[in-house]
């Protein structure tokens, strides 16, 4: 009997302990909340483009050909509002202007203004974007005037109707 008794208390004791583990009281645990941002895209706002840049890396490609005829590699990074280059849809246009030395305002005359790069469909916004550089990269036909400073402007349209623009000054040569 005293064998029984023994037994039969050991096994309470494991029960009782069994059932003490770790777990938290209920045994349910919650899950996690769930994010629903539906139709609502303002929480995207801070990753859309908030400021446009053009690289150093922009100037003129080469000498001009036999026609006479050169071209401006362009390349313009757009950043979010976290300082991120980001690819974003939208149009960009592109217009030149003589550098007006000793001025505070430093665009002189426009010079040439090029038709706007419509980059709002997918395969044609991947074909001027440069992954490895995080900026597009675009050929811009000109036929050098003279021995000048230009000032190139870029204007970004964004999709919402957000308008970015950025200017870079740079010295042209026939």
């Amino acid at each position: 009997m005293r064998i029984v008794l023994t037994i039969s208390s050991i096994c309470f004791w494991m029960l009782v302990l069994g059932q003490c583990g770790c777990e938290q009281a209920g045994g349910v645990a919650e899950s996690p909340a769930k994010v629903d941002i539906g139709p609502n895209v303002s929480a995207y706002g801070d990753y859309s483009p908030a400021k446009i840049h053009i690289t150093p890396l922009t100037g003129l490609a080469g000498s001009a050909d036999a026609n006479g005829s050169s071209k401006i590699d362009v390349y313009v990074s757009l950043l979010d509002s976290f300082g991120s280059q980001v690819k974003s849809p939208g149009v960009f246009r592109f217009e030149l202007y003589e550098y007006a030395q000793r001025s505070a305002e430093p665009k002189g005359g426009r010079v040439v203004i090029w038709p706007d790069i419509n980059l709002t469909d997918a395969a044609e916004n991947n074909r001027y974007w440069h992954d490895f550089l995080r900026a597009y990269r675009f050929d811009l036909p000109l036929e050098p005037q003279s021995d000048q400073s230009c000032v190139l402007q870029v204007t970004f349209l964004c999709v919402g109707g957000k308008r970015l623009s950025d200017e870079f000054i740079f010295k042209q040569s026939k």
